[in-house]
């Protein structure tokens, strides 16, 4: 016979009833899992609704507890790519006990270390085993993939990710609405990366797949962790590597990008993946294909901006607005490396009111 649960005093409940329903979701559990409800405690949260709370097990290991409201969040898309995840190889957490009706699941737990908090922008020599590893996890993800199964990453997708930027960034976050030249300039922008990125072939994509969510392994020797995935589509294979590589969050010198981006086009060519070898043929050259990630990367670094600017303006979450600038910097840098964006790169210094010294630099006889 299950017993409810009492209130636990470190974790806030939206109202009384959410909290009711969790604790007569987890009665039968604790017996089952040797679950010590009184360590109940948070334990981390994401940019959506959702939530996951800490529970220690009898046998000094824990678990994890997914809180995500149903009328904000479905978690279907969550089991079903964490099936495919686990299917490929990659670790991700296992699904103990899932109430769909509710929004409740219990998850094992793969620590709580990310693989952000152990690296260092200035030593990327010590981060390079990690980042090559990660590498290898993406293309054991892709080379999984299988058309039909996840939702695509079509045209619509890529353009309304894009249009959060002057929706949410633009005209909320900057109070800029723009027009005439500036809109134009932005709109044949936006036209030219969606035609670019709708050219590569089509894989898995995780869609966040980035430092702060690859968990450290809790054993020494133990593979990298694989979290937030459950916004998985089918779409260009150029998004995760590009994610990795152009972080929301830590950001890295050219070298060391490239560094790691070859070493991963050159795996994905002996693959099949990309190259001559590949089904489209596409991707033979490393200029052609980084310039690639980049342009894919363009339409990331528009739509992130974007959706820090909404998680700081709409949800109250003002920490993600703070890494705008990286965004910033990353449209900037791109769009000044290809003559064809020119134009935005100018539209994007005058939005964030840069002003650029232009001169000319002689170099030594």
């Amino acid at each position: 016979m299950s017993h409810p649960i009492s209130p636990i005093a470190s974790v806030d409940w939206p109202d009384a009833d959410r909290q009711a329903a969790f604790s007569a979701w987890l009665a039968p559990l604790v017996s089952l899992h040797q679950l010590q409800p009184e360590t109940l405690r948070p334990a981390s949260a994401d940019a959506s609704f959702r939530r996951y709370l800490r529970l220690d097990r009898a046998g000094g290991d824990s678990l994890i507890v997914m809180d995500a409201p149903p009328d904000k969040e479905d978690c279907a898309p969550f089991v079903k790519v964490q099936a495919l995840l686990a299917d490929a190889g990659l670790k991700v957490p296992d699904i103990l006990a899932w109430d769909q009706a509710r929004g409740f699941m219990l998850l094992s737990d793969l620590g709580s270390q990310t693989l952000i908090e152990r690296l260092d922008p200035a030593a990327p020599r010590d981060a390079e085993p990690w980042y090559r590893e990660a590498s290898d996890l993406l293309l054991s993800w892709q080379l999984a993939s299988r058309p039909g199964v996840l939702p695509v990453y079509d045209e619509a997708l890529l353009r309304r990710e894009l249009a959060l930027f002057p929706d949410w960034y633009l005209a909320k976050h900057k109070g800029v609405t723009l027009a005439g030249k500036q809109l134009e300039t932005l709109s044949k922008a936006f036209d030219s990366i969606v035609a670019q990125n709708l050219s590569v072939p089509s894989v898995y994509v995780h869609r966040d797949f980035m430092t702060r969510n690859l968990m450290l392994p809790q054993t020494p020797g133990g593979p990298l962790g694989v979290l937030d995935f459950q916004d998985a589509v089918y779409g260009p294979i150029t998004y995760d590597i590009a994610s990795l590589l152009r972080d929301a969050f830590i950001s890295w010198d050219e070298d060391f990008i490239i560094d790691i981006c070859v070493r991963y086009w050159e795996k994905a060519r002996k693959a099949g993946l990309v190259g001559a070898t590949s089904a489209t043929g596409w991707g033979d050259d490393f200029g052609e294909f980084y310039r690639a990630v980049e342009w894919m990367g363009l339409q990331r670094h528009f739509k992130v901006a974007g959706i820090f600017a909404r998680l700081t303006l709409r949800d109250g979450k003002p920490k993600y607005l703070a890494d705008a600038p990286r965004f910033i910097h990353y449209i900037r840098a791109t769009a000044d490396r290809y003559r064809q964006l020119g134009p935005l790169l100018k539209v994007i210094d005058e939005i964030e009111n840069i002003q650029v010294v232009e001169g000319y630099a002689y170099g030594r006889m």
